[in-house]
């Protein structure tokens, strides 16, 4: 039984995580042996405990909070491939991908890095990155950035992420989330999933619900998510986001939930999930929201019309950081319902034809037998 050791930077759940997790009951059952590393301790490392899913520490940090130097890390990783002598090495992140490509080449482990992000590359991370045998790109927009910057082609492939079709899927909206918030029934809830932080648009939801505030005195907003950063401009955009739930035409119809672990629930009680990303390489969230047959309106970034192409008629796309435009597009479809309940349903098709976890997994099952 081959062996694939999963390599994870952070110890929280967020899409790259939640997506890695997603996959390994569909590795596992083929005959993969997975062992996670991944920081000691968080959400990630309670996860993997309840799904029996062998962990070492690996921490990309010491004792005081400091990242280690790359050359200690590429040093701990060296012995860590001695002692568990892998198959296969799967770097679930772009981070990682360039931390191990070196490691592993001169390990002769087979890898491959996941490239989950579109950044800017520098030239020596390019070079890093090139040492695996396979790269992963979970849309084509990420492919084509990263080629362009210089990513080998020949080895660079597209796998999209997949969505458990069975634990989001259309259901009647229950209203506990209107009690837990203390709303009527009828009150409609619009919401925006995601790290709060520029990359992720909350701003111009903000802006374009406060435009459309009185126009539709009953729909509430909710901002699901955390921020992670601690950098100065993520505190203030954070703040930004608080201030506008208190006062102005927002107060009190502006709900920041912070980060739950009933989403599959949650985006049923909504009348519509928006997503003004800035920059998305591949958005879980549309995913799910898409397998929950839930209308979408959403930013025309990245890979977010590779879930939602032209042709399908699956959600509303709008140009990116321009409340306005987004106004109008949640306005059109607060006035719709015929509309929202068609994208809705033509969006649970398209999750179903391209986007589940057994099509996700079995592309990685075959990615993993052809490095080795």
């Amino acid at each position: 039984m081959a062996t694939v050791l999963i390599l994870c930077e952070y110890p929280t759940l967020c899409g790259g995580e939640r997506s890695m997790l997603s996959t390994l009951d569909g590795v596992r059952a083929v005959g993969f042996e997975v062992v996670v590393a991944a920081p000691p301790a968080g959400p990630l490392a309670g996860a993997l405990a309840e799904m029996g899913v062998e962990h070492v520490p690996f921490s990309t940090t010491g004792p005081d909070g400091r990242r280690r130097t790359q050359a200690r890390l590429r040093s701990d990783l060296a012995g860590l491939l001695a002692r568990c002598r892998p198959g296969v090495l799967h770097a679930n992140s772009l981070s990682m991908g360039r931390l191990s490509g070196p490691v592993a080449a001169e390990a002769g482990v087979p890898s491959i890095a996941h490239l989950r992000d579109i950044v800017r590359l520098s030239r020596q991370a390019v070079a890093d990155l090139n040492r695996h045998r396979r790269l992963l790109a979970v849309s084509r927009a990420v492919r084509e950035s990263h080629v362009a910057a210089g990513l080998d082609a020949g080895k660079t492939y597209v796998v999209y992420n997949g969505v458990d079709l069975a634990r989001f899927r259309p259901r009647p909206p229950t209203g506990y989330l209107h009690a837990e918030l203390g709303l009527r029934r009828q009150t409609r809830l619009v919401g925006t999933i995601g790290q709060i932080c520029l990359r992720k648009g909350q701003d111009t939801l903000v802006e374009a619900a406060a435009a459309l505030a009185e126009r539709f005195p009953n729909v509430h907003y909710l901002v699901v998510g955390r921020r992670h950063s601690q950098k100065r401009e993520s505190l203030e955009f954070e703040a930004r986001l608080r201030r506008a739930s208190q006062r102005g035409p927002l107060a009190g119809r502006l709900h920041l939930l912070g980060d739950r672990d009933d989403m599959d629930r949650l985006l049923s009680e909504l009348t519509l999930l928006v997503h003004p990303a800035r920059q998305e390489p591949l958005g879980r969230v549309l995913l799910e929201a898409a397998a929950s047959g839930l209308a979408v309106v959403a930013a025309a970034v990245g890979g977010t019309a590779e879930i939602f192409p032209a042709h399908g008629n699956t959600a509303r796309l709008v140009v990116p950081d321009n409340a306005t435009a987004l106004a109008k597009a949640m306005a059109e479809l607060l006035n719709d319902d015929p509309r929202r309940l068609a994208l809705g349903q033509a969006a649970r098709a398209r999750a179903e034809s391209a986007f589940g976890l057994d099509r996700a997994a079995a592309a990685l099952v075959v990615h993993y037998g052809d490095v080795r």
